[in-house]
């Protein structure tokens, strides 16, 4: 009986050998991981070393609270490098973003409610926003308002004061220093000296 556990042991310690020289001859599979500096989302190139939190507020149209949304919604962690997702997590992402609502983000949180055209609730992000606000702007100015005018103006449009702010580049307005109204006083005794000596 002890020679047959001496042979079980010897058995067993020979196929430990044949595995382990198995493995020597069969070098380890390579799993080549891909670290991506860029990442491509809604159209958008991302810095990948930065957290999911961080890089989504790259996106226009996303500020800090809708990528914190986007983030508990999809299931992701906050912090999680931007680099590690994969394609699958990233079409995840694209879709929690294009429609917040059917994820479950509430409405108040979506940057366009009540939109003119569909009188849906809205998110829009990237081209679509900017195009959205030119033509709010240009609907503004064509409707004549009080807006619009501003805007066509190039004044502030919701009631600031311009006096110290909102100047535009070559314009004077407001305060003079002293040497350019002692340069537009000379100027205008100038004007009215030249204009009796026409008259005779």
């Amino acid at each position: 009986m002890a020679r047959d556990r001496v042979k079980d042991v010897d058995k067993g310690k020979k196929k430990d050998q044949q595995e382990k020289e198995k493995q020597k001859k069969e070098p380890p599979k390579k799993v080549e991981r891909v670290v991506r500096q860029l990442v491509r989302i809604m159209n958008t190139d991302l810095d990948g070393d930065k957290s999911l939190l961080r890089a989504l507020r790259g996106i226009k149209g996303i500020g800090f609270a809708m990528s914190k949304a986007v983030c508990n919604v999809s299931g992701f962690d906050p912090n999680l490098k931007l680099s590690s997702l994969t394609e699958s997590d990233i079409q995840k992402l694209e879709q929690v973003i294009r429609e917040p609502l059917k994820f479950g983000i509430p409405a108040f949180m979506v940057n366009r409610r009540f939109d003119l055209e569909t009188g849906k609730d809205l998110h829009l992000t990237g081209q679509d926003f900017d195009v959205a606000m030119k033509f709010d702007v240009q609907r503004e100015i064509d409707s004549k308002s009080y807006k619009g005018w501003r805007h066509m103006l190039g004044q502030p449009v919701r009631g600031q004061e311009t006096r110290s702010h909102f100047r535009q580049k070559g314009r004077v307005v407001g305060v003079m220093r002293k040497a350019i109204k002692l340069q537009m006083q000379k100027t205008e005794e100038g004007k009215k000296e030249e204009k009796p000596e026409a008259k005779k």
